[in-house]
């Protein structure tokens, strides 16, 4: 088999080792290799069957192209010998591994080539989306929230159960006369990493906070800072910023998320029906 072959092949076992076990190829079990290597295989093989097809004619990657994605490769490893060390122990050398990496840019490219052919997506059609799926355009209530954390360490005085529980009731009532001082005792005594954005733990929709900093989240109005909370990270105060109320979204708001949607979905259809008739050797 030519050595390029090799390398192509070589190189779509080493993703899909990746992509599907989180482990370079040497690591995997001998039923893991297999599958591994029957996929990369089959896969090399549509890619043949891709560039020999007429559409392929054409296609290029510019050398620079090319050039980023080798380098944004290259910047996953602390250095080139490690890199290098990497190509060597998965069957490739940086010639081949260039190879086998514009080969699969050039079948993107092809297979981009192919999807201009999609239907374009009407005004109708969006809108019909809109009509049939409206569960997917309405938006829970969320409020934006911040936190300040004490943890609990018996092995530390400061930490101690009595100990933080009394920090953190003085920084509560502290913040109940002067609430838009949140960010500073966030900042100055939350020990979640949060303490860097003032206690910033986002927009929140119900259930994503421990349960009992959920309710009291929900029962605070914008403004409001709670009392102290206890979870199993420790003694929390929390600060609802805003409150975003729940609604769905106009169909003006939601026309680009499914206009793009649909768009992409004609291309992969687009795009697995050409490819298809490539593989059966069917012309069009």
């Amino acid at each position: 088999m030519p050595d390029v072959i090799d390398s192509g092949v070589a190189y779509l076992a080493l993703k899909a080792a990746q992509k599907i076990y989180g482990k370079i190829p040497d690591a995997l079990q001998p039923s893991e290799f297999e599958r591994v290597q029957n996929m990369a295989q089959q896969q090399h093989e549509l890619e043949t069957r891709v560039l020999a097809a007429p559409e392929a004619r054409d296609a290029m990657v510019p050398p620079a192209t090319l050039q980023a994605a080798m380098q944004e490769i290259r910047g996953r490893y602390p250095n080139e010998d490690d890199f290098a060390d990497d190509l060597a122990r998965n069957g490739l050398d940086e010639a081949g591994f260039a190879k086998a990496l514009e080969r699969e840019l050039k079948v993107e490219a092809i297979l981009e080539k192919v999807a201009t052919r999609a239907a374009n997506v009407s005004d109708i059609d969006v809108e019909l989306y809109y009509q049939y799926h409206p569960d997917q355009f309405r938006r829970p209530e969320t409020r934006l929230a911040r936190h300040i954390l004490v943890t609990v360490n018996d092995t530390i005085p400061e930490n101690t159960r009595d100990a933080a529980r009394q920090r953190i009731a003085d920084i509560a009532v502290r913040l109940q006369k002067e609430p838009e001082r949140f960010e500073e005792q966030a900042l100055k005594h939350s020990e979640c990493p949060t303490a860097l954005d003032g206690g910033k733990l986002g927009d929140l929709p119900r259930g994503k906070l421990f349960p009992e900093l959920d309710r009291a989240l929900f029962e605070l109005k914008a403004g409001e800072v709670s009392g102290v909370l206890e979870s199993e990270l420790g003694f929390h105060v929390l600060r609802c910023d805003a409150i975003t109320e729940a609604n769905v979204l106009s169909l003006a708001q939601a026309r680009p998320h499914i206009r793009k949607l649909l768009e992409q979905k004609r291309k992969r259809v687009c795009q697995q029906a050409w490819v298809k008739t490539v593989m059966e050797g069917k012309p069009e």
